[in-house]
């Protein structure tokens, strides 16, 4: 596993937070890295959307906001430049019509840097050995949830997706702006 470097693991020069929050590309393995941790970051910012907006009382806005962010994070797993894009304009709407926190900085940060990574997934291919993809695993529970899911999923539900994705992001954006006028007048 080592030799042919499919563990999984980090160069030795770059960190966790500087993958999260900065992160490059200088492999497949690191290519891979940086996919499965937008999935997961995305997964994450789904199941606290849902929660919350259950305990508010609002089940059904939390189910179609678990949806958007979870299935963003598929699309953001396959690389959708679009999808990444999506997901952090949602969030930032959502943060600035609730306010700011330092939470909701943090998890912006977050997406602002998911969004980077997959801009430059989506534009990155050399033509070397170092780019080959890597085998997507399917030993456990997180490796079928995070490798598999998307690579089944994405195709079927892409176009979907995106025609859910734009329509609730132009809801949000009204939504936002009768705040801020109500707010303002």
């Amino acid at each position: 596993m080592q030799t042919l470097d499919l563990s999984g693991s980090r160069s030795q020069g770059e960190g966790r937070l500087k993958s999260l929050f900065w992160p490059s590309i200088r492999t497949a393995n690191d290519l891979d890295y940086l996919g499965t941790q937008g999935f997961w970051i995305c997964a994450v910012v789904a199941v606290i959307s849902l929660a919350i907006l259950v305990i508010a009382g609002k089940p059904l806005l939390g189910v179609l906001i678990f949806f958007v962010y979870f299935l963003g994070g598929v699309g953001v797993r396959e690389h959708s430049l679009y999808t990444a894009a999506v997901i952090f304009l949602m969030f930032a709407a959502d943060s600035i019509a609730t306010g700011p926190s330092v939470v909701r900085i943090l998890l912006a940060a977050v997406l602002l840097s998911n969004f980077r990574a997959t801009w430059i997934a989506s534009h990155w291919s050399p033509n070397s050995d170092e780019a080959a993809p890597l085998p997507r695993f399917s030993e456990t529970w997180s490796d079928k949830l995070a490798d598999q899911l998307p690579m089944w999923l994405w195709p079927k539900i892409q176009i979907p997706y995106y025609v859910f994705s734009a329509a609730f992001l132009a809801l949000t954006v009204a939504g936002l702006i009768m705040l801020i006028r109500h707010r303002i007048l």
